[in-house]
Formats: structure tokens, C-alpha cells, sequence
């Protein structure tokens, strides 16, 4: 394995980082809990999307999916994530972590009723996830050809396992 090609070919270096501070609110708030877009396509210039999930006790989850175009990790901060690998559900708590490539079944949901999880997701490369989370929650309401036309724009194809 060897280093991409270059992408920057300055001799100085440039100012490009961009800071963001614990304290500042999560951009969607839902009744799951709260999502904080960390790093996203636009901001990573396409490279990588990083999302932290804070997620309350009860239901939260999305069911057994692959996507065609980005790979995804999950890295558990705290509570417990019970995360399905294509062959068998795991128990992951504060540490575990899981990359899942294109291709790769997976699903997750939190593992308990009582106890609230915190977890990073990483996609790579960047792809506008934020759209997925923010109308995730409307999936109910729209129509078959709807739901359809979403979830493949957001590159999530459900098994039904």
C-alpha cells in the first residue's frame, strides 16, 4: 500500500482547518436523540463525512442495509450499540469499533431500554449524509415510489433481514 497521489501542490502550506468546540448544539434534534455533523462532504472537500449519534434509552436503529458507494464505521463512546456485521449481532460498547465496506450488510439499533448509547459514524468518501438523517424521519409518510427515490439517492438499500 502507498500514499494517495497529491492533491495539494503548494510549497507553504495553506490555512484550511476548521474547529468545532464540544459546547456547540447539535444541527438536527430528534425524538432519538441529537446528531452533530462533525465533518461533512462539503467541509472535508468530498473526502470523508464524521457524525456523532447521541441516542437516547428505547428504540433507535435502522434495519439491515448495504450501500454501493461509501464504506461506514461505527465507534462507540459510550452505552452499548448492538450492531449486526452480515452474519451476527454484536454487543459493542465504549471503544468497539466496526468498518463496514461498500458493499457490507450491517444494521444497528441501542441495545437497551434503560441505558443511552453515544457512537461516531464515519463514511468515506464523503457523502451528503446529513440529507439521510434529516429525512429519515419522514420515511413513514411518503408513498412507495417516494421511499424508493429516497433511499436510493441516499445510496441505503434495505434487505428486509
Amino acid at each position: 500500500m502507498s500514499y494517495p497521489e497529491p492533491r495539494y501542490f503548494g510549497d507553504t502550506g495553506e490555512v484550511s482547518a476548521l474547529y468545532r468546540p464540544a459546547a456547540q448544539p447539535p444541527e438536527l434534534k430528534s425524538p432519538v436523540g441529537t446528531f452533530r455533523y462533525l465533518a461533512t462532504t462539503r467541509t472535508t472537500r468530498g473526502e470523508y463525512g464524521l457524525y456523532r449519534v447521541d441516542a437516547g434509552p428505547g428504540p433507535f436503529g435502522v434495519a439491515t442495509h448495504f450501500h454501493r458507494t461509501i464504506s461506514e464505521g461505527f465507534f462507540i463512546l459510550s452505552g452499548t450499540l448492538r450492531i449486526y456485521d452480515g452474519e451476527r449481532w454484536v454487543d459493542a460498547g465504549e471503544g468497539d469499533f466496526m468498518h463496514v465496506p461498500a458493499g457490507g450488510l450491517h444494521a444497528f439499533h441501542n441495545a437497551s431500554e434503560e441505558e443511552a448509547v453515544s457512537f461516531l459514524m464515519l463514511f468515506t468518501p464523503g457523502a451528503p449524509r446529513e440529507g439521510y438523517f434529516e429525512g429519515a424521519a419522514e420515511l413513514a409518510t411518503m408513498t412507495d415510489e417516494e421511499r424508493a427515490e429516497f433511499l436510493v439517492r441516499h445510496d441505503s438499500y434495505f434487505t428486509g433481514g
